[in-house]
Formats: C-alpha cells, sequence, structure tokens
C-alpha cells in the first residue's frame, strides 16, 4: 500500500511539471496574442533576415556576439533600454518599470552602452522571474548577463553579448527607455519585432513587418522545395539553378 502511496505521489508531481512546462511553453510562444507574431514564430530567423535584406535593403541581423544562453524560439514587439556607464547607486529602475508595466509578449531590449558593457549584467535571476511573471517573450541584451543557471531553469529566452556575475549598481544607469537603441549594430525602435532562435537575433521594423513575413514563408517554401530538389538530383547547383534559392 506505501510503495502504491509513493507511485500514485510520482505520478501526481511528474504530471504537474509536465502542465506548468506546456503552460509556461505556451505563454512564450505568444502572449500577446498577435497574429503576425504566430507568423514570425513558425518560420526561421534566417529566412526572416534574407527577407529584411531583401524588402528593406539594409542588414536586419545582430552581431554574432548577441547570442542564447541556451537554444530557444523567441518573437516578440521590443520594449528598450538604454544604458550608460555611471558611479551612481541607482538599480536599473527604467528596465524595472517596463518589466512591471508592460503587456504580456514583449522582449526586453538592454543596451549598455559602455566599453565594458558586455562584463556588466543587465539582466539577472530576478528581472528573469518578473519577465516570467509578466510573460515577456524574452529579452535581448547588449550587455552582459548573470545568474544563468536560474534563468535556464526558468526556460526563458536570453540573447546576450556576454556572461558576468557583476550587477550594474554603480557601474551603469538607465538613462532612457522605449526610446531607439543600437543593439548588436542594429537600430531597435519600440514596437519592432524581434526574433531570435540559435542562429541568432533579428529586428523587423514595424512598419515593414507584414510585407517582411510574406517574404520570409515565400522563401522557407522555396527552401523546402530547393532541399528536396537536391535530393532528389544530387547536385546543390542544379537544384538551387532550378528553383533559384541557395
Amino acid at each position: 500500500m506505501k510503495s502504491l502511496r509513493l507511485a500514485l505521489l510520482f505520478v501526481s508531481i511528474f504530471s504537474f511539471l509536465i502542465l506548468s512546462s506546456c503552460q509556461t511553453a505556451s505563454i512564450k510562444q505568444n502572449a500577446s496574442g498577435d497574429p503576425l507574431i504566430d507568423g514570425y514564430l513558425s518560420v526561421a530567423t534566417a529566412s526572416v533576415s534574407d527577407a529584411v535584406d531583401q524588402i528593406i535593403g539594409k542588414r536586419g541581423y545582430m552581431s554574432h556576439q548577441i547570442r542564447p544562453l541556451s537554444p530557444t524560439k523567441m518573437c516578440g514587439r521590443a520594449v528598450t533600454v538604454l544604458a550608460k556607464p555611471s558611479t551612481e547607486k541607482q538599480p536599473p529602475s527604467m528596465a524595472l518599470e517596463l518589466i512591471d508595466e508592460e503587456p504580456p509578449g514583449k522582449v526586453l531590449v538592454i543596451v549598455m552602452d559602455g566599453p565594458d558593457g558586455a562584463d556588466v549584467a543587465a539582466f539577472g535571476g530576478i528581472m528573469c522571474t518578473g519577465s516570467v511573471q509578466r510573460q515577456f517573450a524574452g529579452a535581448v541584451l547588449d550587455g552582459g548577463c548573470r545568474d544563468v543557471l536560474e534563468i535556464e531553469a526558468m526556460g526563458f529566452p536570453v540573447f546576450t553579448k556576454g556572461i558576468a556575475p557583476t550587477n550594474s549598481v554603480g557601474r551603469y544607469i538607465n538613462v532612457g527607455k522605449n526610446i531607439p537603441v543600437k543593439c548588436g549594430g542594429v537600430m531597435v525602435a519600440p514596437g519592432d519585432i524581434i526574433i531570435g532562435d540559435s542562429d541568432g537575433v533579428v529586428v523587423v521594423p514595424q512598419k515593414h513587418a507584414a510585407e517582411v513575413l510574406a517574404r520570409a514563408q515565400e522563401l522557407e517554401a522555396k527552401e523546402a522545395v530547393t532541399t528536396k530538389a537536391v535530393k532528389k538530383l544530387k547536385s546543390i547547383r542544379k537544384a538551387a539553378e532550378k528553383n533559384n534559392r541557395i
């Protein structure tokens, strides 16, 4: 009887963990309910990058230095924070305000605009906990991140320029929120769509969002056909020439 009770307890705990994991995953996918976000979640960052090149005619991808803490998929609309070096002992008040006040589905973009920005954590466990509770889609940091194990345990998508144990108090202060910022070499305005996966992060200006998504979907469809042709023809060049995709 004792063994049966233990087995039932284990099953209950396991079921709870699976349910919690599924609920968290659904929150991360598209907590905003924005149909454009659903569309972007269905395509690869690489396809979006190519589509931005073709539609807008300039780079939309961030520097290779902005990397995911762990394999993940993220998409949402940007809210931004700019931080500058300072010895003032202030918390990152503007970032905290955005986490507490913005609606679900946002991507928090923080730029530590200084020579040692990657060595100073702009984001950590407490901010991640708040972001999860407020159903943010993820965070992109042109700066450092800490509490990596906590963040990974929460399954929250974070793309960062560096990993460091330092906090920002006495090193950086927030000087602007929801303003255009340059993150990973690309301008990001509030409301722009941010998409990230294991290939990196791409920014889509909101006024081009629908057009870029349509082109990315076209490119993915063409790539699928080309890949199938490579297998059939056993030639990349012949398949690429036939389908105009490489």
